[in-house]
């Protein structure tokens, strides 16, 4: 028979996957016996839906095996979920509670200028007096550092009333974060969905951003477990869709308002903003050429519904612009004047969902 010390020294070495603290000090240890038939323990997760529970519980037994010895008896190793939590357990604080808007930029397919969009709508809101935030939540391909000049940025960690916290770069006015301050910029991020969703949530969770009226999701294209753990963890206020007028295009861009309208998801669609909607040229700044199409996120808007928040024309300053760091809404051109315009739009349709619509929820995905 095993003394309780002895086990609790062993299960302090079994490491929660996503928080990166032993279940010993997390707490998730409730209950231990050891007996002459073995040793039973009672798990208690913060989350019900903790989805590591699984890959603790067999962590356990081997950490009990390595440490007590391979003869060890592990009799019984019970999760108590939900409702069955003791009730001294305290409440996880919600993630982002001091974030008014939560915004979801999205595209249904990669190439069509989403985060070009995101990085200069988030800098627009705040050049009209709102405190914002743009979370780089492009885990596999963050492009928001180029964007902003910042690959070399390397965030600070502050610790305050005993958490670590990741202070955002602050740049034109807005707080930033992005898996690419983590990483080289010739690196690849090579990580399974749990680690990158693991990720997404420990930037949410230990990002300093202070009170926000806007955090703007720079998401990855399509639709995918990135998604999922945002609308997981948190209520999104609303939804953005970037398409170009490319037919191909379009048909991805359905299934990005289908997923965020869906029974499970439901988060409202706050429009779509049709991006390199004509070609201009310098030489001839009142010629439009439209290489991708012509109107297409309008058509699109009809049939859906949807809003058409914006078009933004294909020039050279915002390719310049996304290249050097300088993000062209603060040029002062008249492209820059299409973003400011479309903060416009988007601001007065956020309004209008708080106004009319009740606060959107957080998802309860079944298993």
């Amino acid at each position: 028979m095993y003394s309780k010390e002895q086990i609790i020294a062993a299960l302090s070495k079994v490491i929660h996957p996503e928080k990166g603290k032993d279940i010993v000090s997390l707490g998730l240890v409730s209950e231990i016996i050891s007996d002459s038939d073995g040793i039973s323990l009672t798990l208690t997760p913060v989350k019900s839906n903790d989805p590591f529970i699984s890959s603790i519980r067999s962590t356990v037994t081997r950490a009990l095996k390595e440490n007590l010895g391979p003869d060890v008896a592990v009799r019984d190793i019970r999760v108590i979920q939900g409702a069955e939590a003791p009730k001294h357990q305290e409440k996880e604080k919600e993630l982002l509670s001091g974030i008014k808007n939560i915004i979801a930029v999205s595209s249904g397919k990669g190439g069509v200028g989403k985060s070009t969009i995101a990085v200069n709508l988030a800098i627009a809101i705040g050049m009209k007096g709102f405190s914002v935030g743009l979370l780089d939540a492009d885990i596999f391909g963050p492009s928001v550092p180029k964007m902003m000049n910042a690959e070399d940025y390397r965030p600070e960690v502050i610790r305050r009333d005993g958490k670590d916290l990741i202070v955002p770069l602050q740049k034109y006015g807005i707080r930033i974060l992005s898996t690419g301050f983590f990483v080289s910029p010739s690196e690849a991020v090579i990580w399974r969905g749990p680690m990158a969703s693991g990720f997404l949530k420990q930037l949410m969770e230990q990002g300093d951003w202070g009170e926000l009226d806007y955090l703007i999701f720079d998401l990855p294209p399509g639709t995918s477990d990135i998604h999922l753990t945002l609308v997981q963890e948190v209520p999104v206020t609303g939804a953005i869709i970037v398409s170009t007028p490319q037919e191909v295009a379009l048909a991805d861009a359905i299934k990005g308002i289908s997923m965020f309208r869906s029974e499970k998801i439901n988060v409202p669609v706050l429009g779509l903003v049709e991006n390199m909607s004509w070609f201009t040229p310098a030489e001839l700044p009142g010629s439009k050429y439209y290489i991708f199409g012509k109107g297409g996120c309008i058509d699109l808007a009809e049939k859906t519904g949807v809003a058409l928040l914006g078009q933004i024309p294909l020039v050279q300053s915002i390719r310049e612009g996304s290249d050097n760091g300088n993000p062209v809404v603060l040029d002062g051109s008249e492209t820059a004047n299409a973003f400011m315009d479309l903060a416009d739009e988007v601001i007065e349709k956020v309004e209008s969902r708080n106004r009319e619509q009740r606060p959107t929820i957080k998802v309860e995905m079944n298993k």
